[in-house]
């Protein structure tokens, strides 16, 4: 089905049109028209106008209002507009019809999009996310990259662009040759035990990591002989090969098992790390040489850039190949530019990475500008994302001072969320295993929220208490609303349906949530447009909490309005639900049909 117009462009159309009717000599001026307080809509483009016409706004605006067609004055019999009325000095405050309220909801509900329109010339985006590394344990600061990452990439896909997921695992470097190393000597730390789970990879993969760690520090011959298997492994040597395989193996059963409980779903093929772009490291450096970009300078490649400096004025480059002949992060990641561009067709490259990274993307960005890799054709943008805090303001940590494990807060978000529904699940006759399925559904999903609700440059304070809680704007408050209109849809008796009925009044409470609804397809765009999840969780609490007044003001299957009442409101109450129930999708949240 074609999208459907919302009430805003329609009336913006409207009011655009009859401004160059009644004043032709103003071109095609923007009517500045916006949700208002006073009336459902505020056209104030009279003010600007007035001024480039030398007119009187308010006469101006009497001119305009002659040329719309409104019901009291029109024989439209559907009209859109209900009303409209000069005020100030110029101002246009335009009330919608009823009838063009429900009419346009009832288009929307037809539709399994909502009406919300699909690119019609989709552009090709790889998004960098939820970037573990191999052989370490995934902590705090690794959520709000994958949880960011995979509510973009869902809202791009349905915005109609074409996405592809590149997860740029930490799986290269000079820790690997110590654990290499450790193996060899040691052939049956990771073979006594093969891992059926995340848990028992991540243990096999700590108690092996410490005890390298432990005699690399403690034996000069060790580590010497660590050093040299870090050039086996740059050399691509058989055995040493095949060894880091299996730590990158090991490691992936540890991810995948955490990032299935985050509701996140991770595909090999989209798993390219550091060791991807091994083969073109030399050749990257070779172009940015031979084009002048980058230079040597006492003996390291490097690219100077006239705004960055130290602390005592001298230039911070970017260290694209050491003086020893190593390759640095800026190699890898001008490689990654390179792959992504030429060999995917990238228009965007998006990076959710950690703020304070924020220098070092600046600097690869420039650089890959100047060879001519990124254009006004294929731009790169780095989303970067603020520090999750506990409730003292400071980064979370655990009692122990140390970086909080991502599993063990997912563990105890989901046996927090399993309590609450406990507590209600008399009611629900639910079952334990149900309560705790709809435990994993709210307490991740509450995790979730709280980072998407928050503007991703922002920190923000991780509060289990709050963020589980039935009041204020969480994810729970989101899943109620939802989970209480299902109930009402069950408890429908034989005859009563959801059906739109454009002929009756609305209450204030009914047009109130009305018009919200009416807004969720011009909110996805401006969401997709700015890689900005918070504004969909925004307007997805402001819809929950109106649905609460139209809840608590409009009786539904006792409407007073007779069984046409009923109808019309068990058909707010499903296209809300269905409004919910996509956003959350769309952030990456379940939403329970009983709660």
């Amino acid at each position: 089905m074609a999208s459907v117009a919302s009430l805003a462009a329609t009336v913006h159309q409207r009011v655009a049109d009859a401004l160059s009717a009644a004043l032709p000599e103003a071109g095609s001026a923007d009517p500045l028209l916006r949700r208002s307080d006073r009336a459902d809509f505020q056209a104030n483009g009279m003010l600007a106008l007035a001024k480039k016409l030398q007119g009187n706004p308010r006469e101006l605006a009497s001119k305009v209002v002659a040329h719309l067609p409104v019901a009291a004055t029109s024989a439209d019999p559907d009209p859109v507009i209900a009303d409209i009325e000069v005020s100030g000095p110029g101002f246009l405050n335009i009330t919608i019809a009823d009838s063009a309220i429900t009419a346009t909801l009832a288009a929307r509900a037809a539709d399994d999009r909502l009406g919300v329109p699909s690119a019609q010339a989709p552009g090709t985006t790889v998004i960098d996310y939820a970037q573990p590394n191999v052989a370490k344990e995934m902590h705090v600061g690794h959520l709000r990259s994958a949880v960011i990452g995979d509510a973009v990439v869902r809202i791009l896909e349905f915005a109609g662009e074409k996405v592809v997921r590149r997860h740029h695992i930490g799986d290269w470097g000079t820790q690997f040759g110590m654990l290499i190393q450790y193996l060899i000597e040691h052939p049956h730390e990771l073979d006594h035990k093969d891992a059926s789970s995340g848990e028992e990879a991540m243990s096999n993969l700590n108690r092996l990591y410490k005890a390298a760690r432990a005699l690399f520090d403690a034996d000069p011959e060790f580590k010497e002989r660590s050093r040299r298997r870090v050039v086996d492994l740059q050399a691509g040597d058989e055995e040493t090969i095949a060894l880091w395989r299996k730590f990158v193996d090991e490691s992936k059963i540890y991810f995948y098992s955490v990032f299935d409980k985050l509701d996140i779903e991770i595909h090999d093929p989209d798993v390219v790390g550091e060791s991807g772009y091994n083969d073109m490291l030399a050749e990257t450096c070779r172009l940015l040489e031979e084009s002048g970009v980058a230079v040597r300078s006492e003996g390291a490649l490097c690219v100077f850039f006239d705004d960055i400096k130290g602390p005592e004025g001298n230039p911070v480059p970017l260290i694209v190949q050491k003086s020893d002949g190593g390759f640095g992060y800026a190699a890898t990641d001008l490689s990654a530019i390179r792959d992504r561009v030429q060999h995917l067709k990238a228009d965007t490259l998006l990076y959710v990475v950690d703020a304070r990274q924020s220098l070092h993307f600046k600097m690869v960005f420039e650089t890959a500008r100047r060879i001519g890799w990124l254009n006004d054709q294929v731009h790169a943008v780095q989303l970067a994302f603020g520090t999750v805090l506990g409730k003292d303001g400071k980064p979370f940590k655990t009692r122990a001072g140390e970086t909080v494990r991502l599993e063990d807060l997912l563990n105890e978000a989901t046996e927090r969320a399993a309590a609450v529904v406990r507590e209600k699940s008399e009611k629900l006759g639910l079952t334990e295993e149900e309560i705790l399925e709809r435990g994993a559904q709210v307490g991740v999903g509450a995790v979730k929220y709280a980072d998407l609700s928050t503007s991703a440059s922002r920190d923000y304070k991780f509060d289990l208490d709050q963020m589980v809680s039935l009041n204020g704007d969480t994810s729970v408050y989101l899943q109620y609303a939802y989970a209480r209109i299902q109930s009402i849809l069950r408890r429908a008796e034989e005859g009563q349906r959801a059906l739109a009925h454009p002929e009756l009044p609305l209450t204030k409470a009914e047009r109130a949530l009305g018009l919200h609804l009416d807004q969720f397809g011009e909110t996805l765009g401006e969401v997709a447009a700015g890689f900005e999840p918070h504004k969909l969780a925004g307007y997805l609490y402001q819809l929950a909490s109106l649905y609460t007044t139209f809840y608590d003001q409009c009786p539904v299957l006792k409407a007073e309005g007779g069984p046409s009442q009923v109808e019309n409101r068990l058909f707010l109450c499903d296209i809300t639900a269905r409004t919910l129930r996509q956003g959350m999708t769309l952030l990456g949240i379940r939403t329970p049909e009983r709660l």
